[in-house]
């Protein structure tokens, strides 16, 4: 252990191109002694880091083998300790379910310095990115941001969607594509109107980019039927009719 720690960044790293992280996250990532990084994040921003940098892919997708989040936790305080400043690259905002909290308390309980740097969440930039703005006068004054996939419940989606499906605004579900079908009939039994505007976004870095729009009550057989592949991001709501997009020359 080294007798001067080093400190951890936990970087947001936005959600898309390289030039969405902000200018700190990118100088810190110019200067670090190595980078751990998502899987979803643009390589391009691993050729900010330095040439001497250790590169460490630590990535989560749903379906596939992956880094544990407490090996992942282990290894940061284990770079630290070493007298190592490590930017832990995270797609979207650290602590929008990016378990940048539980990075934070794992490096708190070890007396590892960090420092959380903000970025873009995949809740609103994966839909903006498709024209869609999660909340828009006249059509949706709020917005509800919820995890498709919840432990310790029957069917595994969130124990208070019956309250969010009484909400007006925009309903913006991430991690739950495998979910799609389940999560609508469940708004719908709620007594959400079919009718309502829906989509699903897959966007960003995303291997293959797609947006789907539809109603609750044909979402989930639309999404199938184009194949859409996660991650993607589900918005339930009047605001998910719109396509506020414009071909730049």
């Amino acid at each position: 252990m080294s007798a001067v720690p080093g400190t951890v960044y936990l970087v947001g790293a936005g959600c898309g191109k390289a030039d969405l992280i902000t200018v700190r996250g990118l100088r810190l990532l110019q200067n670090c002694g190595a980078v751990v990084y998502d899987e979803l994040i643009d390589p391009a921003l691993l050729d900010e880091a330095p040439a001497r940098a250790l590169r460490l892919p630590m990535g989560k997708r749903a379906g596939r083998r992956c880094t544990s989040q407490e090996e992942i936790c282990a290894k940061l305080v284990e770079l630290a300790q070493g007298g190592t400043d490590v930017v832990r690259l995270k797609g979207g905002d650290p602590f929008v379910f990016g378990r940048g909290g539980e990075e934070a308390l794992a490096l708190l309980a070890a007396g590892v310095p960090f420092q959380v740097v903000p970025g873009v969440t995949s809740a609103v930039a994966i839909p903006a990115l498709a024209g869609i703005p999660v909340t828009h006068r006249g059509i949706s004054r709020s917005f509800h941001v919820t995890a498709a996939h919840t432990a310790g419940t029957a069917d595994g989606l969130p124990e208070d969607l019956d309250r969010l499906a009484a909400l007006s605004g925009t309903l913006v579900f991430l991690m739950g594509l495998s979910q799609l079908e389940r999560l609508a009939g469940r708004l719908l039994a709620a007594g959400k109107d079919p009718a309502t505007p829906a989509a699903v976004v897959s966007g960003g870095n995303a291997p293959c980019p797609a947006a789907v729009r539809g109603t609750l009550g044909d979402i989930a057989k639309r999404t199938r039927a184009a194949n859409v592949q996660p991650p993607a991001v589900i918005l339930v709501g009047d605001a998910a009719a719109l396509e506020l997009t414009c071909p730049v020359e």
